[in-house]
């Protein structure tokens, strides 16, 4: 039998990327899959391709929360998975002596503010069945300090301890809803291509990119989706506030040999 046969899921973020290959695996497994996103367009044109439902979602807005909860009343599973680095328009600084306050925020609205408003959400739309889960998409830079990044590294790191907090809160009312979270390291998705480019050192940047990862390749969206399979299934029902790095190594320490 399929692992999430008629199972409600949402995702979020799910045009491209992480989120669409996290939809197209939950739709391959039997799940009731809404796909939902900012870029109604491609959103659109990706659920169709899936053959799954789309809604047009601003994680950021408590007003586009309400409509969802009003199209979707009852969910299953919950991928918060929208997310933005603050380098979508270009490059700005974003290091601790010189981003600007309004660029912080902006890149914390979406993440961070966006996942607590999905959180909320599924305890809503899961609490009446007293069952469910939540899986936060993070990062491993929500594990480790990113220098030039600092706004997108302290969003993902709250969403690390934002999904513990869920957990233990779900528990303590004694509903069987669960709440992870994935901190994925370098994933191919879109995002790499402007600076992978399509040309014949597209190899060797990829080499360049990946020379500390122990694997030595970039993950895969499908690999990233494997693991939220698992933990929206009913495979994973004791495991809850807990965090899982799909890194290829990296943060397990150096691969260096033994002298």
């Amino acid at each position: 039998m399929p692992a999430l046969k008629d199972k409600i899921c949402v995702i979020t973020g799910a045009a491209r990327g992480i989120g669409r290959a996290i939809a197209a695996r939950f739709h391959a497994e039997g799940a009731r899959v809404l796909l939902t996103d900012i870029n109604a367009t491609l959103g659109e044109k990706t659920a169709a391709e899936i053959g799954c439902a789309f809604q047009k979602l601003d994680v950021r807005s408590e007003d586009d929360w309400a409509r969802l909860a009003n199209t979707v009343p009852q969910a299953d599973v919950l991928v918060n998975n929208a997310g933005i680095t603050g380098f979508e328009d270009g490059l700005v600084a974003h290091d601790p002596e010189h981003a600007s306050l309004e660029n912080w925020r902006a890149v914390h609205r979406t993440n961070l503010d966006g996942t607590f408003l999905g959180c909320r959400y599924a305890i809503g739309a899961m609490k009446a069945r007293g069952t469910g889960s939540i899986i936060n998409i993070s990062s491993r830079s929500g594990l480790v300090g990113i220098p030039l990044a600092a706004a997108y590294a302290s969003s993902k790191a709250a969403i690390r301890n934002h999904s513990k907090t869920v957990a233990l809160y779900c528990a303590q009312h004694g509903w069987k809803i669960r709440c992870n979270s994935i901190h994925p390291a370098a994933i191919l998705t879109p995002i790499w291509e402007p600076m992978l480019g399509t040309g014949p050192e597209r190899e060797d940047k990829m080499r360049a990119l990946t020379a500390d990862t122990p694997l030595k390749r970039f993950g895969t969206p499908e690999e990233v989706a494997a693991l939220a399979l698992l933990l929206a299934s009913d495979d994973a029902t004791y495991i809850t506030g807990s965090e899982f790095n799909i890194d290829g190594g990296l943060l397990a320490g150096s691969a260096a040999t033994q002298g």
